[in-house]
């Protein structure tokens, strides 16, 4: 059973562990063809209540989609809040932001710089709060190839403290609750191979965002490699990068990527569209959910990190078709919304 945090708690971690979350800033954005939303806080990690629109969920928005009969449903907070991120450097100063303490470690020694959002973007920036000068964004935006399926996030490591960090790490980790059947669902991973600057991966989405830690998997033959179909089980996906030395003033900047689409095929033309190089895909373990990934297929995805796109782009007859299925169907009930 899943222990849920809630947000004084994930206050009280931020005091313990050194870390700040003034106001507890936060947007609900969605894209605007009105599939896909996402809870952004203001530390650049997932899963809030501000502005949710999720029905599965307690009230809380992560990676949310629209299913056949205009719901939005989310994939990453039923049942615990797990998703989250870390930094480390030098092998020994890290921070963290995540909204669930007892899984993910909760939020340790980062301090908000600024917050914004619009309907459709946010930009998260933080500090180390032990090592001022070591900063952190996100801009979380629709996708530049598929926006009717996915988001991107931009992430960006700078490196500003008056001299070089080496062994930079970043991780990202997710619990995976696909609904219809949260807690059993089938999880893929695909792109370890070719990834040079992925340091672990597993299907543990309990894990905790602390890069100097390393989480067990909880299915077998999920270390370090491709799996496809796993489960069901409850599990989701962890992902840690090594970025190597940062001189004072350089950046390491790398994309992430949330969304999802109503059956496999279309997640893996988007997958393809974007040239994304490592990712994973959550399904339901219902009729339809490993074969198809009906009524919906979840993804998280990577770019940037030194991999090579995992799947082929489709023929430019099937992108059209297929991009008009992403974008197209929102603007097709606004019409007809119009009408009545």
């Amino acid at each position: 059973m899943k222990l849920r945090t809630t947000t004084l708690a994930a206050v009280v971690a931020a005091t313990l562990f050194g870390g700040t979350q003034a106001a507890l800033a936060a947007a609900t954005i969605i894209n605007a063809a009105g599939t896909v939303a996402l809870g952004v806080n203001d530390l650049g990690h997932l899963n809030t209540s501000v502005g949710s629109v999720a029905v599965n969920a307690g009230g809380v928005t992560g990676v949310a989609y629209k299913f056949s009969d205009g719901a939005f449903r989310d994939a990453t907070s039923p049942g615990c809040l797990c998703e989250g991120w870390g930094v480390s450097v030098n092998g020994t100063t890290f921070g963290q932001a995540a909204a669930d303490t007892f899984n993910n470690g909760g939020i340790a020694n980062l301090t908000g710089v600024s917050f914004s959002s619009t309907a459709t973007t946010a930009t998260s920036i933080v500090g180390l709060t032990s090592l001022s000068g070591l900063t952190v964004k996100h801009e979380f935006a629709q996708a530049d190839n598929a926006p009717g399926a996915l988001f991107k996030a931009v992430v960006t490591i700078s490196n500003n403290t008056g001299s070089a960090v080496n062994d930079v790490k970043y991780v990202r980790v997710m619990d995976w609750d696909v609904p219809l059947t949260e807690f059993s669902e089938y999880v893929t991973i695909k792109g370890t191979a070719t990834t040079t600057l992925l340091e672990h991966s597993n299907d543990n989405g309990f894990g905790s965002a602390n890069p100097l830690v390393t989480p067990a998997a909880i299915v077998g033959g999920t270390i370090n490699t491709d799996f496809n179909d796993s489960g069901p089980a409850d599990h989701g996906a962890y992902f840690r990068f090594n970025f190597g030395a940062l001189d004072d003033g350089e950046s390491a900047t790398f994309t992430i990527f949330y969304g999802a689409t109503a059956s496999e095929r279309t997640a893996l033309a988007a997958i393809a569209a974007e040239g994304i190089e490592l990712y994973s895909l959550g399904q339901a373990s219902s009729e339809g959910g490993a074969e198809f990934g009906t009524p919906a297929t979840f993804i998280f995805g990577f770019k940037g990190v030194g991999g090579v796109p995992v799947e082929d782009v489709p023929e430019p007859a099937t992108m059209t078709l297929l991009g008009l299925g992403l974008a197209g169907a929102a603007a097709m009930r606004r019409r007809v919304a119009r009408k009545a």
